[in-house]
């Protein structure tokens, strides 16, 4: 291991507990503890716990922050309140994804960002690029920790740990100020998993102490590796693969993100308006494989009579079916549920079929 990657606070905890560290865009991180099978497994049917203390925290303010948000991102931040959470994207004028995130609305006029460890430093770069408004932006990345606990069991054991009611909180909402083993968090309902869960927002300094009380409660810590097959299995986008600066929303099948046709401008609207109206040139679709390969990033997709049509996106093997699945994104006018398809697998064309999405975990 490289000693000029960046660590975690919870670094030597990997190194104690033997978990292998990777290489993950320029942070040392655990791909696994145990095995990949068995931390997707417990995510599936238990609870996890993974660090994801590596990804970005910008907070935006001032009194301009208002307007700002709305014209810097896809989605409507006007329905935001200090409870509320959105998924959310930060495009380039032709609609393509610089990064997507989450955004939180901390208290009027303060907005708290959390994006992709990898594009952190391009996405504060973008952001402090925006010209016309009166804003404070701030890189607060390395005062964070963050964990998420994930799975069907995962709500029932914190609402044991915190200090407020978690029983009827929904998808991105989120409280401030929670009592979670003694330290003042933000608790959010979200995660990247598709299970039920949390993503908790510390200081840097009370990460390890978290970790820990959670550890101690029995929960399985997990690496990248489940985290990778669980969200694909959910059908959730990873940039740089699913989503990039050559994919616009609407192309990824996220365009639930993407503001209505309101009268408020915004970064890539043009587009993205186009794309809501007429619809996009490409699709991104679900892939099943029948015959034995596993379809991996960037490997072509050809219609049966072997011509191409657009390429693999993301892929695996499901831990929870044993089937090899994929996304891809492919022509517009190839697509058609359950219509046959090859994929490139390295020297052979190997048969599979476009599937919906939702059946990844069926």
């Amino acid at each position: 291991m490289t000693t000029d990657l960046k660590k975690t606070p919870l670094y030597q905890t990997y190194i104690d507990q033997g978990a292998k560290v990777i290489d993950f865009s320029g942070w040392a991180l655990p791909v696994q503890f145990s095995s990949i099978k068995e931390e997707h497994n417990a995510v599936r049917s238990k609870v996890g716990i993974f660090d994801v203390s590596h990804m970005g925290e910008i907070i935006v303010s001032g009194e301009e922050a208002d307007q700002f948000i709305q014209y810097a991102l896809t989605n409507d931040s006007s329905t935001l309140t200090d409870s509320k959470a959105q998924y959310t994207m930060l495009c380039n004028d032709k609609g393509g994804v610089i990064d997507d995130l989450v955004v939180y609305k901390l208290e009027e006029s303060v907005y708290f960002l959390v994006v992709n460890a990898g594009n952190t430093d391009i996405d504060f770069e973008w952001l402090q690029n925006i010209q016309g408004f009166n804003v404070n932006i701030e890189n607060k990345s390395s005062d964070y920790g963050q964990l998420a606990i994930q799975g069907p069991e995962a709500r029932d054991l914190v609402q044991k740990l915190v200090n407020i009611d978690v029983t009827e909180m929904k998808m991105f909402e989120f409280q401030q100020n929670v009592s979670l083993f003694g330290k003042e968090v933000i608790l959010s309902q979200s995660g990247y998993t598709g299970e039920d869960g949390f993503e908790v927002y510390c200081k840097s300094g009370d990460t390890k102490e978290i970790w820990d009380g959670f550890i101690k409660e029995g929960v399985e810590p997990c690496g990248l590796g489940a985290r990778d097959t669980l969200r694909l299995e959910a059908a959730l986008p990873l940039h740089g693969q699913d989503l990039s600066e050559q994919i616009t929303p609407y192309e990824a099948g996220v365009g639930f993100a993407v503001k209505p046709l309101i009268e408020a401008d915004f970064i890539g609207k043009s587009v993205l308006k186009e794309q809501k109206e007429n619809g996009a040139t490409r699709k991104s679709i679900g892939i099943e494989m029948i015959d034995k390969g596993i379809p991996r990033t960037d490997y072509e997709i050809l219609d049966i009579d072997g011509h191409e049509i657009g390429y693999v996106t993301s892929g695996t093997q499901s831990p929870s079916t044993g089937k090899s699945i994929a996304m891809g994104l492919i022509n517009k006018e190839s697509f058609e549920l359950d219509k046959e398809i090859l994929i490139q697998v390295r020297k052979r064309q190997v048969k599979a079929k476009i599937v919906k999405k939702s059946s990844f975990k069926s």
